[in-house]
């Protein structure tokens, strides 16, 4: 699931960064964005994250910077000397005045040389870099548990709409047997009037019989709602369901349209369709879910 965390520190001698953040994946995948003198300790880096996260991709920025000290800026006397007398000889040569003033000679290359990428102290750099990664995936934590708890209370929601819909399907599902029942005695009687032809009852009874086991559902009913129970039991567990509610969704969408297929009647239908929308809204949101 997605999630941002951040930690920083400054002191007098250098500036350190780690954030984490992690966008939708099926697999957990750790991307590291390290220094290169980090690389004896990026498998390290990798554990840490492992330990706290288990789906997503996941990127680790780590920046240590030295601050600037007085030391580093050096003037190369021994660059400027030479820069000096070739320019007096230069000067001598075709008999003009060589320039006197320095702070050009300085933009010259190898007059100024900067230290500021020295070597950091190691081992006191390590320590802080693997504090303030704990401290970044700790607010990374914090971040995915307040999203997970409006994605929870979207979930409910959406488990309520198919509830509902559940419901009316069990309320409808015998009245459409009756329904069907009347048309098919209606059709057979118009088309025998002009016959003057008599309904057999035990072959009207015999056809809806049929129809009534065909577009029974009661078994489909019977495991939506088992399902259910299920989806809120696994979003109420502490350890993550991502993938238990992602099969869930699956095995919800395919007793739907069991439901679909079986039935002939408009009530069932438009309940149907609802249900199948709430359960796809319900896998968007399981993207996200660790």
């Amino acid at each position: 699931m997605t999630g941002y965390g951040e930690s920083r520190h400054v002191d007098e001698f250098l500036s350190a960064t780690v954030d984490v953040r992690a966008v939708n994946n099926r697999y957990l995948k750790v991307v590291g964005k390290y220094p290169e003198w980090m690389a004896s300790v990026e498998s390290e880096v990798e554990r840490r994250v492992r330990q706290r996260v288990s789906r997503g991709t996941v990127t680790v920025s780590i920046r240590v910077r030295r601050l600037p000290r007085p030391e580093d800026f050096q003037i190369n006397q021994v660059a400027l000397t030479s820069y000096l007398q070739q320019l007096d000889a230069v000067s001598q040569r075709l008999q003009i005045e060589g320039p006197r003033d320095l702070a050009h000679l300085l933009a010259l290359p190898g007059v100024v040389v900067e230290q500021t990428e020295a070597a950091l102290p190691e081992d006191s750099v390590y320590t802080l870099v693997f504090r303030l990664l704990e401290s970044a995936l700790d607010s990374f934590q914090e971040f995915r548990v307040a999203e997970g708890r409006a994605m929870g209370a979207e979930l409910d929601r959406n488990n309520g709409q198919i509830a509902r819909q559940l419901g009316e399907i069990e309320q409808l599902a015998p009245q459409s047997v009756i329904e069907y029942r009347q048309k098919l005695l209606e059709r057979v009687r118009q088309s025998l009037q002009s016959a003057g032809g008599l309904v057999n009852d035990s072959d009207l009874l015999r056809e809806v019989a049929i129809y009534a086991d065909r577009g029974d559902i009661n078994e489909e009913i019977a495991r939506m709602h088992s399902h259910l129970g299920q989806f809120a039991a696994f979003v109420s567990e502490r350890e993550s369901s991502g993938r238990k509610l992602d099969f869930l969704c699956q095995e919800m969408f395919r007793e739907t349209n069991t439901m679909g297929s079986k039935s002939n009647h408009a009530g069932l239908a438009r309940a149907v369709v609802e249900i199948k929308a709430a359960i796809e809204r319900n896998r968007e949101i399981l993207q996200n879910v660790e």
